[in-house]
């Protein structure tokens, strides 16, 4: 893969709202180019999330976040991190411009090759991102990286992804909600209680205390199948949060052939975002409060 220039490719605003814009170049991070804007956002965004991650966030994610030596300082060299990483699980980051096509993405997390944005968000920004940016992928995707269960899991989610990709589009919507309902915001039983471990809610202010603190969603066990038929948000909040027990069972999950269950799940209807099935493992029945009624994905 050659080096190439960095470009900042962002979501673009049209009349219809925000429309995505891919990449496939994979660059340096050109660390010497950040400004001190660039790093004022990185500390800013990072002390606030320690703090809030404290009592929040799974013992392993902030476990192996100290591990790899991540500080608000500044923004962290992908190179630095790589020797700690690759040591620990055999992943490597590389440098990406922007929101990369499915089965690029695929073909990376099934190579142990995990795409972080080179871009930060901009400082009026903080709050509310619509795209990945560096924040999102490195301070949430990354730590957990370093546990072994969770790496194996990431690169088997990508060899499935290649392979969904070939099946077709319909089984990739399925693979898409499982992603989603587990690595972006999935949540962990922990003797303590619930905890967070979806890197778009730890990177997240809001979302990290609504997840567990408000009443509004639903938290419901962790089921494969059921997972793979749930819509859910981009635009707002999560109306429903799926529980691990362990990031065992997120590895036990991936283990057969999802052939035969992509067959299954063409017969069946997806569920809207904030159902609750009578088969469901309930930890909280939501409330439903402040939820819109249509824009599910």
């Amino acid at each position: 893969m050659t080096p190439a220039t960095p470009n900042r490719v962002e979501h673009q605003l049209t009349d219809k709202g925000y429309v995505p814009v891919y990449t496939t170049a994979v660059v340096e991070q050109p660390w010497a180019s950040y400004s001190q804007a660039d790093h004022d956002v990185w500390k800013a965004l990072f002390a606030r999330q320690q703090q809030i991650l404290v009592g929040r966030a799974s013992d392993e994610f902030l476990r192996q976040q100290r591990a790899m030596g991540m500080t608000p300082d500044r923004i962290p060299r992908f190179d630095e991190l790589n020797k700690v990483l690759r040591a620990a699980t055999g992943w490597e980051l590389i440098g990406v411009e922007g929101l990369l096509p499915e089965l690029t993405f695929f073909e990376h997390l099934a190579n142990r090759r995990f795409p972080v944005t080179w871009w930060i968000r901009k400082p009026e920004q903080l709050d509310y991102l619509s795209e990945p940016d560096l924040f999102h992928d490195l301070f949430g995707h990354v730590p957990l990286l370093m546990n072994p269960v969770f790496a194996d899991y990431m690169a088997a989610y990508g060899r499935g992804g290649v392979k969904a990709h070939a099946i077709g589009p319909e089984a990739l919507v399925n693979l898409t909600r499982l992603y989603w309902y587990t690595v972006e915001f999935g949540l962990i039983k922990q003797d303590d209680g619930l905890r967070i471990y979806g890197s778009g809610i730890v990177s997240s202010k809001g979302e990290s205390i609504h997840c567990l603190e408000s009443a509004a969603p639903n938290r419901i066990g962790f089921d494969l199948e059921r997972i793979m038929r749930t819509r859910y948000r981009i635009d707002t909040y999560q109306k429903t949060y799926f529980v691990i027990e362990s990031y065992e069972q997120l590895m036990d999950a991936t283990r057969p052939d999802f052939t035969p269950i992509y067959a299954r799940l063409a017969q069946q209807e997806s569920i809207p975002a904030g159902s609750v099935l009578d088969t469901d493992t309930v930890f909280n029945r939501g409330t439903g409060e402040g939820w819109l009624n249509d824009g599910d994905v």
